[in-house]
């Protein structure tokens, strides 16, 4: 279990490192694709897709599994001692693809920061404005001495009769 746990974190960081390699060239990619396809066929020469970067999920895993499987046949040919190759080779071809998807967001997240970094400065003191307007409207509230407008004392009424007089008045009692 353990050697299964490296060899998957192993995998991740070996799925980062091939996506961002191929982001930056696909060298690899093109020269198979003139070999492969006719002229009509081959890709633009402005076209950065890879076997990795800019691929479907699909495309990727088989790719990445055709690498593992390469360096699996060359590594028990260089290594005759028996290991548990299938949950290695499975930890591998799983931490590859979420290696390279992890790099995806890497990088595409560090594009839109760079678009939008004049955008999220303006955002930022925007907000810190007013956040500073927002606590002086507080302290200014407590600062001031509350001013207590006195309601104008109501006169006094006449003498009137109590409800007894009245009905002393009326001959009720």
């Amino acid at each position: 279990m353990g050697l299964d746990l490296i060899a998957f974190i192993a995998a991740i960081l070996f799925g980062i490192l091939l996506y961002w390699r191929e982001s930056k060239g696909n060298g690899l990619y093109r020269f198979f694709n003139k070999v492969f396809n006719s002229k009509e066929l081959q890709m633009k020469a402005d076209n950065p897709k890879g076997f990795i970067y800019q691929q479907s999920l699909l495309l990727r895993i088989v790719f990445i599994t055709t690498l593992f499987l390469v360096g699996v046949i060359v590594v028990q040919f260089l290594i005759p001692i028996d290991l548990q190759v299938a949950s290695l080779f499975a930890s591998g071809i799983v931490g590859a693809v979420l290696g390279t998807y992890l790099a995806h967001f890497i990088i595409k997240s560090g594009d839109i920061i760079e678009v939008k970094s004049e955008s999220l400065t303006e955002m930022v003191s925007e907000t810190i404005e007013k956040g500073k307007d927002f606590i002086e409207d507080i302290t200014d509230k407590d600062n001031k001495p509350e001013v207590v407008e006195e309601t104008p004392k109501a006169e006094p009424k006449k003498q009137e009769k109590s409800a007894r007089e009245r009905l002393k008045d009326k001959g009720y009692m």
